[in-house]
């Protein structure tokens, strides 16, 4: 992985980040995000991560849903951050950094769940970035894996529409890569259209 690829996406969506919340991406969103809430469990009180978090959107719904949720959202680009930030509802309980999802700058065990919505289609070392969100997990922690799904099972379909391409994942190449990191898969549920939910536990210690 080199650093022309963090800079060319970082660069793609800091260019983006002005009009994002205009666009057809708002409305998706916001769609994706009412069916995933109902299917989010947290602890009372939770402290929730969302990787590739972009204008905060996700966690500005989670943190009105559950009162108790402290969540930091990370994601690349400093102008997505900085409109999550301009738009917070929620200080102190929602904080905004910028950093890599395949070298995450947490703590182990440091959350009860993690997000991450139409953003794993980006990541070049699906793995690493796996076996991230395994490490930052408490044991029981739940990932929430929110992304267009594919039907190939022999490899990731790629599709070449941005700096090398996006990724999608079958159901069974998630819970096999998820496997891989000691994430157990409970189960599968499509959202919109081709957008699947697949939902990851820690084991308990």
């Amino acid at each position: 992985m080199t650093d022309d690829f963090f800079s060319n996406k970082k660069l793609l969506f800091d260019l983006w980040a002005p009009s994002y919340d205009w666009l057809f991406p708002s409305v998706f969103y916001r769609a994706v995000h009412k069916r995933l809430l109902q299917y989010v469990d947290l602890p009372e009180p939770a402290n929730v991560l969302d990787i590739g978090c972009g204008t905060g959107r996700l966690l500005e719904r989670l943190a009105t849903q559950f009162p108790h949720l402290r969540a930091t959202g990370l994601d690349l680009s400093a102008n997505m951050l900085r409109l999550a930030r301009q738009s917070n509802r929620h200080r102190p309980r929602l904080i905004y950094i910028e950093g890599k999802a395949e070298s995450l700058p947490f703590a182990d065990g440091q959350f009860n769940s993690v997000f991450s919505t139409i953003s794993f289609l980006h990541y070049l070392e699906p793995k690493q970035v796996l076996n991230e969100i395994a490490r930052v997990l408490s044991p029981g922690g739940r990932f929430y894996l929110v992304d267009i799904t594919s039907n190939k099972e022999a490899e990731p379909q790629l599709l070449p529409i941005s700096p090398r391409g996006i990724r999608l994942y079958s159901p069974n190449q998630r819970q096999l890569i998820g496997s891989s990191a000691g994430l157990l898969c409970l189960n599968h549920h499509y959202l919109l259209g081709p957008v699947l939910l697949t939902i990851f536990a820690k084991p308990p210690i």
